[in-house]
C-alpha cells in the first residue's frame, strides 16, 4: 500500500535548505543572514524568513545578538569540547544499558556497513552513515525523552562531523573499526568496554577538531563545497 508522506511547511523547507547550506559550508559567518535576504532568495514572506532564522538560532547553528543580524555560529575549541562531552555523557550511559541486554541495534550495524562502503567516495560521504550509527544507538534505548535530548544536539553534532571530515582529521577505516568494536562489546555484554571505546572514539575527534579550530581561531573553517542555488525544491 502507498506510504504516507509527511507534509512540509514553507518554513520547514526554508529552514532545511538553510541548514544544508550551513552544514556544507556554502553559508559561512562572513555574511549576515537577514530576513530580507532570505525572503528575497527563496521568494517567501518576511515572517517566513524570520521563523526559519529563529529555528536555526534555536539549533545553535545561527547566532544573533541584540539588534544584530544573525550569522552562522563559529566553532571554537570550547564549543567543540562541550558538544562532544554532551554526546559522551548521553551515549556512554546508553551503551552500558544496551550492553546489559546484549542489544545490538540493526540500524547501527547497517549504517556502519554503509560507512565502509562509502569510504572511497570521499570523507564527507561518510558523515550521514556515521550520524545514523550514533543516532541508532540512542534510539535503541527506547526512551523518548533521551532521544529528544539527543536530537537537540543533532545539528551541532552534524556540523562538527562535517568539519572533522572536511579537514581530513579521521580515517574512515578507523571510524568503521571503532564502531564495529562498540557493536562487538554490546553483543558480548561488555558494558564498560563499550562505553570506554565510545569515549575514546569521541575524544579523538573532539581533540583533533578542537586543536584545528584553535589554530584557525578568528577564521571560519569552511567545508569545501560547490555553491548551490538558494531555492526550494518544487
Amino acid at each position: 500500500m502507498p506510504r504516507p508522506l509527511a507534509t512540509k511547511t514553507v518554513v520547514d523547507a526554508v529552514t532545511d535548505d538553510l541548514r544544508g547550506r550551513i552544514l556544507d559550508g556554502s553559508l559561512t559567518s562572513a555574511a549576515a543572514v537577514t530576513e530580507l535576504e532570505i525572503a528575497t532568495s527563496y521568494s517567501v514572506a518576511r515572517p517566513t524568513a524570520k521563523a526559519a532564522i529563529e529555528k536555526l538560532v534555536g539549533e545553535n547553528l545561527l547566532v544573533r545578538g541584540t539588534h544584530k543580524s544573525a550569522r552562522v555560529a563559529e566553532l571554537g575549541p570550547d564549543s567543540v569540547r562541550e558538544i562532544y562531552l554532551a554526546r559522551a555523557y548521553l551515549e556512554s550511559e546508553i551503551l552500558r544499558r544496551l550492553a546489559a541486554g546484549r542489544t545490538v541495534p540493526e540500524e547501527a550495524a547497517r549504517a556502519n556497513a554503509e560507512l565502509l562502503a562509502l569510504a572511497s567516495a570521499g570523507d564527507l560521504a561518510i558523515v550521514e552513515p556515521d550520524m545514523r550509527f550514533h543516532t541508532a544507538l540512542v534510539e535503541a534505548a527506547g526512551n523518548g525523552r533521551i532521544a529528544r535530548m539527543y536530537r537537540s544536539l543533532v545539528s551541532e553534532v552534524r556540523l562538527c562531523m562535517m568539519r572533522v571530515q572536511s579537514l581530513h582529521l579521521l580515517d574512515s577505516t578507523a571510524i568503521h573499526a571503532e564502531h564495529q568494536l562498540i557493536l562487538d562489546h554490546l553483543a558480548a555484554g561488555n558494558s564498560e568496554a563499550a562505553a570506554a571505546t565510545l569515549d575514546a572514539h569521541l575524544a579523538t575527534a573532539r581533540e583533533r577538531l578542537a586543536d584545528a579550530v584553535g589554530v584557525g581561531a578568528g577564521h571560519e573553517l569552511a567545508v569545501t563545497a560547490h555553491p548551490r542555488p538558494h531555492r526550494l525544491a518544487p
